[in-house]
């Protein structure tokens, strides 16, 4: 597959010709305040999410918005470097959406963003995993066509929808439209996986565990919450189970989400198992906390691949 580039040349798009996974969302550029000045990094939930399940060895398409600009050349010269592939119904005239990212003490980060939303509908057979989450949930007027997406992929009875809100209060809306939309694709989801900040977000009223439970009423087989430092915690086939984080030295908090979400995905494509067997979603859990782990020790967005993750765990 081939997409234009500015000039009239062509970037070839690596992976397989007919990816099995799909991620649907919000390709961007993070600009990073630093002391030094501005640094421009290759962002956005799902786009990351693509680069890291493709890193771990999946073919993976991405569905997405970018430009024909130099930022929009960066961006899908970063996802097919992964090994990923951008779907050539992403590109646009309009601009490269952006995100202005400043860091806090803590290394978490906090954005600006000018972005604008729109996807055409796309088919799901074949597929076995549909992704989506973050802007792409809640912005119109693409957020209707994810939802449509995300429905028939759950009554094809053949892909896993896999979902993760990673809410942004400045983008989403009213809380009780964001929340209706949220409870609404998690009810086509098998996997949903947000973090402590989206959960206090979504249900200021609920404990954490009120919230995996609440969640798991809408449809979902497996609900996760991610609490940086503090590990993660799933409900799935035997109940609440708990993780610990991967003790590192935090560079910046960017990505590390998505680098999550990203390998529970690569779990549940290796072994659907995970979705039965308590063991093997533990297992998943941490592989996932050891994921995440390593793209916080380093810059930026940059998960880590498959082998990086094995050497960790074993």
């Amino acid at each position: 597959m081939y997409v234009p580039r500015l000039g009239g040349a062509a970037v070839r798009q690596t992976g397989n010709m007919d990816p099995d996974v799909l991620v649907i969302g919000e390709a961007l550029i993070d600009i990073v305040d630093t002391d030094d000045g501005d640094r421009e990094l290759v962002g956005g939930s799902p786009a990351n999410v693509a680069v890291g399940l493709a890193r771990q060895g999946h073919d993976v398409r991405l569905l997405t918005r970018i430009g024909r600009d130099p930022r929009g050349e960066s961006i899908a010269a970063q996802v097919s470097a992964s090994g990923a592939t951008i779907d050539e119904q992403s590109w646009t005239d309009a601009p490269t959406s952006t995100a202005r990212a400043r860091l806090r003490a803590d290394g978490s980060a906090e954005y600006d963003f000018a972005i604008d939303w729109a996807v055409p509908t796309v088919p799901v057979a074949g597929l076995r995993v549909v992704h989506t989450g973050s802007i792409a949930l809640f912005l119109e007027p693409g957020a209707s066509t994810v939802a449509t997406v995300l429905r028939a992929a759950a009554d094809s009875g053949s892909a896993l929808v896999t979902l993760d809100p990673n809410i942004r209060p400045a983008l989403v809306g009213a809380h009780e439209t964001a929340l209706a939309r949220f409870a609404q694709a998690a009810a086509s989801a098998d996997l949903v996986k947000l973090s402590d900040e989206d959960a206090q977000w979504l249900y200021p009223d609920l404990g954490e565990e009120q919230v995996l439970h609440q969640i798991a009423s809408y449809g979902p087989r497996l609900v996760v919450l991610t609490r940086g430092r503090s590990g993660a915690m799933g409900l799935g086939p035997a109940g609440v189970a708990e993780v610990a984080a991967l003790p590192v030295t935090v560079a910046d908090t960017i990505g590390a989400g998505d680098a999550y979400m990203a390998s529970l995905i690569s779990s549940a494509l290796d072994d659907p198992a995970i979705f039965e067997d308590p063991d093997l979603f533990v297992a998943a859990l941490h592989r996932a906390a050891v994921t995440a782990g390593i793209t916080v020790s380093r810059a930026g967005a940059n998960p880590p691949t498959r082998a990086e993750v094995d050497a960790r765990i074993a």
